[in-house]
């Protein structure tokens, strides 16, 4: 039986989005559950895993930053969020957020963010869908086990980024400007935040891995066992050596 997947999209973007996202997660075993702002009532127990997606900023009154003019916010869908990794962390449902969703993963843990990254870090700014963008992953992370690489090229469509981190949580990727590009839990429950958008490259073997390395950690939790083990597992078993995709 697959394991059922929460995904948190836009209001906006849903309807393009969402497809590509139960693509990426059926194609790694698991079958995807819609979830937006005032279109369907989040159930948390009757999911298995959880993507929290890419879209607008958030709020900077959830991290304690300044307000700006001309920056699109989604308030209901920030509550949103919120709550659902506030519930997941609870109940010890495994999460892969993707851009936004890695961005928001460190705010309810307690992080902060750039509200624009481009002012902080010398790095180069890119605005495309294509894997253009070059990332450095730390050789010993969970990141780096579940997609088999040191080194990724990725899309970038965002404008802030992880200032300082939430609890629990450690650096695992960084693009060459020094820009923090993925994060991840140290322990149980499995939670890894990128800031790319993997499900426009699932043509890639890497990128397909990350919502592999997810829906095993939620096949762990309903079997009880542990996630991170699991998820590494999983990468042994689908191995290839380690190259630069």
């Amino acid at each position: 039986m697959r394991p059922v997947i929460g995904v948190t999209v836009s209001r906006r973007s849903g309807w393009r989005v969402f497809p590509l996202m139960a693509l990426a997660v059926w194609l790694a075993g698991g079958r995807a559950l819609r979830w937006q702002a005032g279109y369907r009532k989040v159930d948390l127990d009757a999911v298995d895993g959880v993507v929290i997606g890419g879209g607008d900023d958030i709020a900077p009154t959830l991290y304690g930053g300044e307000l700006r003019m001309g920056v699109r916010l989604d308030p209901a869908r920030d509550e949103l969020e919120s709550d659902v990794l506030r519930g997941s962390f609870g109940r010890g449902i495994p999460i892969l957020g993707i851009c936004r969703g890695s961005q928001m993963l460190n705010v309810v843990l307690g992080g902060t963010l750039h509200q624009d990254a481009y002012e902080v870090y010398d790095s180069r700014h890119y605005r495309t869908i294509l894997p253009r963008k070059k990332v450095q992953i730390g050789e010993e992370t969970l990141l780096a086990r579940s997609a088999r690489a040191t080194c990724l090229y990725v899309n970038a469509l965002h404008s802030q980024s992880v200032d300082r981190l939430g609890e629990g949580l450690r650096v695992a990727a960084r693009d060459d400007g020094g820009m923090v590009q993925a994060v991840e839990r140290i322990s149980d429950p499995f939670a890894l935040g990128v800031q790319w958008h993997p499900e426009h490259l699932i043509y890639r073997r890497a990128h397909r891995r990350l919502f592999r390395s997810l829906v095993a950690a939620a096949k762990a939790r309903h079997r009880n066992v542990d996630q991170l083990d699991a998820a590494e597992a999983e990468a042994r078993e689908n191995a290839a050596p380690f190259w630069e995709p």
